[in-house]
């Protein structure tokens, strides 16, 4: 079902009243929305005539799927809380005698949870309108486009079908223009403007016209659907053929008509009195009035007397309902359907003369069951008004398939056998949608209506194809010709703390994968995720690794990332390979480097993805026989950074041509940034498409000046349940003005190490990534570098232990540091801290258990 579906009950319409807090523009009444703005007839006659060039000019922009998933949630919240001033507003705009409730559940459905599993659904990705690579080994780039204008005939029943059918038209990216009943509320005018000031760009605005107006007024329907792309319309075939009659060769007529449902029951089923209790739910749910409704049951028999037998239970049954509450009581049958009520219960029981019938009737005619022995399908006048008929299944298709454009829902009640062979001959008869008996409007999120997805409907698939050699680094096509835009974050900044607690409280729903992050600065947090979101993450974090130069062509890959312990690398990166097509050696880091060795040599791996760490001992443990087998070609590292020097060394020793971040990205947010074939060191890329990164001040909650370091912040905006807004992951780091020499135009930001690494020793606040870059460039040391801190009863003292090489000489990088620091020289010299550097095996060195990250800083002052 679209989402529409879902609310299509009758409802009961008046005049509604402008809210106080849009100001109308024009005269004769503010009954129409125009980009905006609420205005009368006299200026939406002239806005009319001249939609075509409105229409262009909003199609010049692209609509970011994130802009309408922001603007919808902050929406739903607001419907879902009785005391919001916006819920206040718009249920002064309900039809007379609706429920407010129903603002509740419509909220529900405009919720991001619920809309972006429809995208996902009907369009196979939470943001459809990029051009992503089809298939990661081909530069074929396909996405979903919108058709354009789609123009929507909302029918006069309904009041929440047409602000959701506005919204299905938004998550395609059109421009939609909808013509509601002249005796319809103002509610979606109200509701779209709501929406659309929750939009601080505007861009939901210059998508939306919604007018109000008889279809009488046949030439504002004819140039609503003139320049239309699509039409969508809702009612019988009347209604349609009206709308038809001015949709243009090759618009796109999509019809939401009327449609047929019946039950269809096996003989154990209809013996069981529970069958009978759930049909009549299906029967008095809605009093008939949606189209999932039952209006025939159907047996499998052909024994005329046991039809008449059981539409005598089924009665006693529906006798024993009471009459309708809610909305529902509200619709009572007008001249015309209680003149259709009278006529067909009178012929039935005329028929009974015959043999042909026999007819069970409440005396008020509330109610009544027609027992008919012939199988075709008969409408029924609804209002608890069933056909009880025989069809045994042999026939089933037979009888049923002349009616097939009219059928929707089969409710089925028997075994599971019989459900498996009935719902294939149900479908097979033209049947859209098999349910259980008492479920039949029962709905799921993404479910397809009259056979049909909504949002691909309003979707055109479109394709580049792009020469291989020059895009083969290229994953989406969009990132070349625009920059993202994503909401402003808002709220306060938040570190782990703020995150972690509510993450565990999370909903099954959203809880579906839990990873523990490394502890390599601190005590292992728990992170999770819901499965959407993960697929989300691996999908962006494959098209960084392509922007890097990995090729899931020509590349075979040994993972060598940990594993265990709730630790993610190892499986991201399989989820990873996975999704690229790539060829993978799942080896994980372990302690046998011979082993590892072995099996990267016997299987051609040229490709090693790990920590830096662990490939810097696996690539020096097993020199001698990597060196001779002389396939290693590229290195992609995540978690911690190669230094120049040791990434000098793994080009001039292992022959290794690419030596490039795999990911910048954590356990909590997933991956935030990658590498072109343009950056180097710790220069990313943001992925734009997921998140948002501000950097502020080190001491102060304010931005820095363009090109400051300061600590990251980030925002992720595709994310289901966890909320991570504003979050100060613990990194520091700094623009990189200018767009990059790549071509994207995702912005870009380099390292400047984590908020751990900086310390505060003897007054002073020292940096470990001065003591490394000091190591390499005036100390020729090529190795790994840790801190130390320790307490004595005299003074602190720093020790730098370094990985013992060849070429080592410790007391020839104290006078490097001390001559090169100048504060670590004035807290020496002061007599404040005592240094102490000392050549250590690698091995010897902290290293966090779970990830095997090098812990950069480790301090044992207590």
């Amino acid at each position: 079902m679209t989402v529409t579906e879902t609310m299509t009950q009758t409802t009961t319409q008046t005049q509604g009243t402008s809210s106080a807090a849009y100001e109308p523009h024009g005269a004769g009444g503010a009954h129409h929305y125009w980009q905006g703005a609420l205005i009368g007839d006299e200026e939406a006659g002239r806005r009319l005539a001249a939609l075509p060039a409105a229409v262009e000019a909003a199609l010049a922009t692209v609509l970011e799927t994130e802009t309408v998933l922001a603007a919808c949630d902050a929406l739903a919240t607001a419907l879902r809380d009785p005391a919001h001033p916006v819920r206040a507003r718009l249920a002064a705009h309900l039809p007379a005698g609706e429920d407010p409730a129903v603002l509740a559940e419509l909220g529900g459905l405009l919720s991001r949870r619920e809309l972006t599993r429809k995208l996902r659904r009907e369009l196979g990705s939470a943001t459809p309108g990029r051009l992503n690579r089809a298939d990661p080994r081909e530069t074929v780039y396909e996405a979903w486009a919108p058709v354009g204008l789609v123009a929507h005939v909302a029918p006069g029943n309904a009041a929440t079908v047409a602000p959701l059918s506005i919204v299905e038209g938004l998550l395609a990216g059109n421009v939609n223009i909808l013509k509601t009943s002249s005796a319809d509320t103002l509610l979606t005018q109200h509701l779209v403007a709501e929406l659309a000031a929750l939009d601080p760009s505007g861009a939901l605005a210059a998508r939306v016209v919604v007018l109000r107006f008889p279809s009488s007024r046949q030439e504002w329907l004819r140039l609503m659907c003139a320049p239309a792309d699509a039409v969508a319309v809702w009612g019988g075939e009347g209604a349609v053929e009206g709308v038809a009659a001015h949709v243009p060769a090759g618009c796109r007529l999509v019809e939401w008509g009327h449609r047929i449902s019946f039950a269809y029951l096996t003989g154990d089923a209809w013996s069981d009195a529970g069958t009978l209790d759930a049909l009549a739910d299906d029967v008095c749910l809605y009093e008939q009035q949606a189209c999932s409704s039952p209006q025939v049951v159907y047996l499998d028999t052909e024994d005329e007397a046991e039809v008449f037998a059981f539409a005598e239970r089924f009665a006693a049954v529906l006798a024993a309902r009471p009459p309708a509450a809610g909305p529902a009581a509200a619709d009572e049958p007008d001249p015309a359907e209680a003149a259709e009520l009278t006529t067909t219960e009178l012929v039935a029981r005329l028929e009974e003369h015959l043999g042909l019938t026999r007819v069970f009737a409440a005396a008020d005619g509330s109610w009544r069951v027609m027992a008919d022995t012939r199988s075709p399908l008969t409408a029924s006048p609804l209002h608890r008004s069933v056909w009880v008929k025989p069809l045994p299944r042999e026939r089933l298709i037979a009888t049923l398939r002349p009616m097939r454009r009219y059928l929707q829902t089969a409710g089925l009640a028997g075994s599971r056998s019989d459900v498996a062979e009935l719902s294939r001959t149900a479908l097979a008869a033209g049947v859209t949608r098999v349910t259980p008996v008492g479920a039949m409007q029962a709905s799921y999120a993404g479910e397809p209506h009259d056979g049909v997805y909504a949002l691909q409907r309003y979707s055109r698939r479109v394709a580049v194809q792009a020469d291989p050699a020059r895009f083969a680094t290229t994953a989406c096509l969009d990132d070349l010709a625009r920059p993202v835009v994503l909401p402003l974050p808002t709220g306060p900044l938040r570190g782990k703390e703020d995150v972690q607690g509510p993450a565990r409280e999370l909903s099954r729903a959203d809880a579906e994968l839990y990873f523990r992050s490394g502890g390599s600065t601190g005590a292992p947090a728990l992170s999770v995720f819901s499965y959407d979101d993960y697929d989300t993450q691996m999908h962006a974090a494959a098209r960084g690794l392509l922007a890097a130069g990995y090729d899931p062509v020509g590349d075979r890959t040994a993972n060598l990332f940990y594993c265990g312990a709730m630790y993610g690398s190892f499986i991201s990166f399989f989820s990873v390979l996975e999704r690229l097509g790539g060829v993978q050696l799942p080896l994980s880091a372990g302690p046998d480097h011979r082993a590892t060795a072995r099996a990267v040599i016997d299987h051609g791996a040229d490709t090693l993805f790990g920590m830096p760490s662990y490939l810097w001992q696996l690539l020096h443990a097993e020199e001698e026989a990597l060196r001779a087998y002389g396939g290693l070609r590229k290195v992609f590292y995540g978690g911690e950074h190669f230094t120049r020097e040791q990434q000098r060394t793994l080009e001039t020793r292992f022959g290794i041509e690419v030596v490039r971040s795999i990911t910048y990205g954590s356990t909590d947010l997933g991956p935030l940034g990658y590498q072109c074939e343009e950056s180097s060191g710790g220069v990313h890329h943001l992925h734009a498409d997921l998140h948002s990164l501000e950097i502020v001040d080190l001491a102060e909650d304010r931005p820095v000046a363009p090109g400051e370091t300061g600590r990251l912040v980030f925002t992720t905006h595709a994310r289901r349940g966890q909320q991570l807004g504003r979050y100060l992951i613990g990194d520091l780091g700094r623009e990189v003005p200018g767009r990059c020499p790549c071509g994207r135009h995702a912005p870009r930001f380099e390292l400047m190490g984590r908020t751990g690494d900086v310390m505060r020793v003897a007054t002073y606040f020292l940096n470990h990534r001065r003591f490394l870059a000091l190591a390499e460039e005036e100390g020729g040391h090529r190795g790994e570098l840790q801190v130390r801190l320790d307490g004595t009863q005299a003074r602190e003292r720093l020790t730098v232990r370094v990985e013992r090489t060849p070429a080592t000489d410790p007391q020839r990088l104290r006078e490097v540091f001390l001559s090169g620091y100048p504060e670590l020289r004035s807290a020496v010299a002061e007599r404040l801290l005592d240094l102490v550097v000392e050549a250590v095996d690698g091995a010897s060195l902290d290293r966090s258990p779970t990830s095997g990250k090098l812990l950069a800083v480790v301090d044992a002052r207590r």
